[in-house]
């Protein structure tokens, strides 16, 4: 059986595929219907190369590097409209994407397998998104190259990427590390108003958070919302409508699913699109059928609190704090229908979803009144408990260093505040929807839509020598990774500067002890991988494979 967590995903799919074809072909010929829908669309005029214009909607780029995307009309303009904007970010965005997926499923048979496996696998999708959601897919996946047919036709591209948040997380070693999310309200903030942040850490390459994308959504029914993710992806992992709701997605663990369902950022697109309270967003997640665990927080203007939607595939609750003012997620479940989940147990006390939970609490505490200017500063910590200098990079910090966004939102004067790259240390762009959304009608914006008066700061760590020191330290890291890998000699020198870039870092002593048990220079593994126990490692299987290689060179040595 393959090791690799993605390779042995298709492995189960080959047995599958093995048995049953049912369903595949009509999946694979569907299209929405979208004869009701305007398919007029006016032509892209081009301002400059980083601002364009289609009638009264428009991309284009702010000096912090974020693109600020205004889309208005029915389902289907909405889609042909983002596409034609977006068109090139479209094709960066799903090259990187697939290039990463390439890099995990090097060989041509796999890649021709893993075509007919996601056929297979996303097969009943379609039945789960609504017909709205699927039309403006379709508008966007008009505007997507064939350069990518390999793996599938433009739309159920389209399609299947909306799933990928899911199946990252579904599969560890895909993109999940771990976000993490706050709400406070009443006395635990200065002016009594309801706050919300989150990191949201899902990672799929460096060049993939390259082209954050700000989007302003007008549509022809619902609500008028703001969300922040990537070109030609309609669905929300963090956001706000004009009402005031606030969505953001917390993974919890997941067995890996058999079959696609609802992608969970489509119910949390059609909450922001059509819940204006924490009840009829609860309404909605309740109907739809999803194939992940997630949590998602709901805060709400009207209500004027934050609750936890905790869904899966089996199970539905909510968890709401009595007597308190303050709420907070990571990535395991708190509500009563989760409490003898086995699999939530097994989360708490193997993964660092408690540890970043603990110090969430703890910087909360510190904190006393939040406001938005400190919201960003628990956003960005990178210490361990008791600000323990736990390394760089360290999944157990709420700033792990990766995340693709950290935001801001404080819902009753609708307001947010955006992290520009890199992760969540550069500038906090701030964008207000009651602004963002007046006098549109006619007025195509060829400058930015933010307010940067309220803007944020970038972090100061970026100017340090620590920052430098720890984007060295990542570059480094993946060659020895790679020469692990590859079984690869590296230079001795190397191998030294991987704990001197980043000294607090278990990891850095583990690889190098890796290298060394691989080399069976087994007296110089021992030793790293002594000081990696005496570090704060992330997980508790991390932690038992690391005291596993101290017996066994102890063994070897005597």
């Amino acid at each position: 059986m393959p090791k690799h967590p993605f390779i042995q995903f298709l492995f189960c799919g080959l047995v599958a595929l093995s048995f049953t074809s049912c369903g595949i072909r009509k999946s694979l010929n569907h299209l929405p219907d979208v004869s009701s829908y305007n398919a007029s669309i006016p032509e892209r005029s081009k301002i400059n190369d980083s601002t364009f214009v289609v009638g009264n909607s428009f991309l284009t780029k702010n000096a912090q590097g974020l693109w600020e995307l205004y889309v208005e009309g029915d389902a289907l303009e909405r889609g042909l409209i983002s596409g034609r904007l977006s068109e090139e970010i479209i094709y960066k965005q799903e090259g990187v994407f697939l290039d990463k997926i390439e890099s995990m499923v090097p060989s041509e048979g796999q890649q021709k397998f893993l075509k007919k496996f996601l056929s297979w696998y996303n097969r009943k999708m379609y039945q789960h998104v609504p017909e709205e959601f699927k039309a403006e897919i379709y508008g966007i996946s008009r505007y997507m190259s064939a350069d990518f047919d390999a793996i599938a036709t433009p739309y159920l591209r389209a399609l299947y990427l909306h799933g990928a948040h899911d199946i990252g997380h579904a599969l560890q070693d895909l993109a999940l590390v771990g976000c993490t999310s706050f709400a406070a309200w009443d006395e635990k903030t200065e002016d009594g108003q309801l706050l919300i942040g989150r990191n949201f850490d899902f990672y799929a390459g460096d060049k993939f958070a390259e082209d954050k994308v700000v989007s302003f959504i007008n549509p022809d029914h619902g609500y008028k919302f703001m969300s922040i993710s990537w070109s030609g992806f309609i669905g929300v992992v963090s956001g706000m409508n004009e009402k005031g709701l606030t969505v953001t997605l917390n993974a919890g663990k997941s067995k890996i699913p058999l079959v696609a369902k609802t992608p969970i950022s489509i119910v949390t697109r059609e909450i922001l699109q059509y819940a204006s309270t924490i009840d009829e967003a609860i309404a909605i997640a309740k109907k739809r059928e999803v194939f992940v665990s997630e949590a998602i927080m709901v805060g709400s203007a009207i209500d004027q609190k934050a609750v936890l939607i905790e869904v899966s595939p089996k199970n539905f609750g909510v968890y709401e704090v009595e007597n308190s003012d303050e709420l907070i997620c990571s990535n395991h479940f708190q509500s009563d229908a989760y409490k003898n989940d086995r699999r939530n147990k097994k989360t708490i006390q193997n993964s660092h979803s408690q540890y970043r939970y603990d110090r969430m609490q703890q910087l909360l505490k510190e904190e006393d009144k939040m406001t938005p200017e400190k919201a960003v500063s628990v956003l960005r910590n990178k210490e361990g408990l008791d600000d323990k200098a736990i390394g760089f990079g360290n999944e157990k910090a709420l700033n792990q260093l990766l995340a693709h966004h950290g935001i801001v939102f404080k819902p009753e004067e609708l307001k947010v505040w955006v992290s520009a790259n890199p992760y969540q240390l550069g500038e906090f762009v701030a964008y207000d929807l009651n602004t963002v959304f007046e006098n549109r009608n006619g007025n195509p914006s060829t400058v930015t839509v933010s307010n940067p008066i309220l803007n944020f700061p970038k972090d100061p760590f970026l100017e340090t020598e620590a920052y430098k020191n720890y984007e060295a330290y990542r570059i480094l890291e993946r060659k020895v990774e790679h020469s692990l890998n590859e079984k690869e000699t590296i230079d001795d020198s190397e191998l030294q500067k991987l704990s001197e870039l980043n000294p607090n870092y278990w990891k850095a002593y583990y690889l190098v002890g890796l290298y060394n048990y691989q080399h069976r220079d087994f007296a110089n593994a021992l030793k790293h991988f002594e000081t990696a126990a005496t570090k704060e490692i992330t997980t508790i299987p991390d932690a038992e494979q690391v005291s596993k290689y101290i017996k066994k060179l102890k063994r070897k040595l005597k």
